[in-house]
C-alpha cells in the first residue's frame, strides 16, 4: 500500500478509526511526522489533538541505532532494550547519561509545542497514539508505558504502516493496535510514501494551533 503523503495516510487511517466506538477519545501524535497523521485522525473522530514527545536513545558511536527510548508526559519513562544495549557495549552509566540527555530534549520540545497549554487530561479516556509508521516499535513502546502510568481507560496504537515484528510487539502492550498495512518486505517507513518530506517544529505548531481553533472547547 502506498500513501501520497502523511495527510493522505491520516485520512485513510481516520476513516477506519471513525467506524469504531471509542469512549471520550483523545488523539496524541508523535512528533514530528506523526502529528500530521494524527491531525487527520482527530478530525475524523471529532476529538482533541495533543502531542506526546518520545525520543529514541541512540548508541554513542551509532546514533541512528536505537538502544531505547524516553518520554515524559508528567512522569519520566526510560525504556532500554537490553539486547541492543549489550550489542553496542554501552555501560549502565553511559545508558543513564544518554537517557537524561534525551529526557531534557523531550521536556524542552514539550514546552515549545504546548506554548503554555497544559497537557490534555487522559484519565479514564480512550487514548489513540498515532505515528506515520512503525519500524522497530521502540518509540511506541515508550509512549504506551508512559500513558499507562497516567491511568487512561484504554490505549490504542495506530499507524498507516508497520513491520510485522513491530506490530506483534505492540499487540503485547497496547489494548488495541490498528495498522492499515503490514508489508512482508519492510525496510523503512518512507518507502511507503510518495512524499515523505521533512516535518518541522513550525509545521507541528501550526497544526496544533489550527486544530485548537477548530475545537476551541478542547
Amino acid at each position: 500500500m502506498m500513501f501520497r503523503d502523511r495527510t493522505d495516510a491520516g485520512r485513510r487511517l481516520g476513516s477506519v478509526l471513525a467506524g469504531r466506538e471509542y469512549i471520550n477519545p483523545i488523539v496524541l501524535g508523535l512528533p514530528r511526522g506523526g502529528v500530521v497523521v494524527a491531525a487527520e485522525v482527530a478530525r475524523a473522530l471529532r476529538a482533541p489533538l495533543d502531542v506526546l514527545v518520545v525520543r529514541k536513545i541512540g548508541a554513542p558511536r551509532q546514533p541512528e541505532f536505537a538502544i531505547g527510548a524516553v518520554t515524559d508526559g508528567g512522569e519520566p519513562v526510560i525504556l532500554l532494550q537490553p539486547d541492543a544495549v549489550a550489542l553496542t557495549g554501552v555501560t549502565d552509566a553511559e545508558a543513564a547519561q544518554l537517557a537524561q540527555q534525551q529526557l531534557a530534549l523531550v521536556r524542552e520540545r514539550e514546552r515549545r509545542y504546548r506554548a503554555g497549554r497544559p497537557a490534555e487530561p487522559i484519565v479514564g479516556r480512550t487514548v489513540i497514539v498515532v505515528d506515520d509508521g512503525v519500524a522497530t516499535g521502540a518509540t511506541f513502546l515508550a509512549a504506551v508505558e508512559c500513558l499507562k502510568a497516567r491511568r487512561p481507560g484504554r490505549v490504542v496504537v495506530a499507524a498507516p504502516v508497520a513491520s510485522a515484528e513491530a506490530a506483534r510487539l505492540l499487540e503485547s502492550k497496547a489494548d488495541e493496535v490498528v495498522i492499515l498495512d503490514l508489508p512482508p518486505r519492510f525496510q523503512a517507513v518512507g518507502q511507503f510514501y510518495a512524499d515523505f518530506g521533512e516535518v518541522t517544529d513550525e509545521d507541528v505548531l501550526a497544526i496544533l494551533a489550527g486544530h485548537g481553533a477548530l475545537h476551541p472547547g478542547h
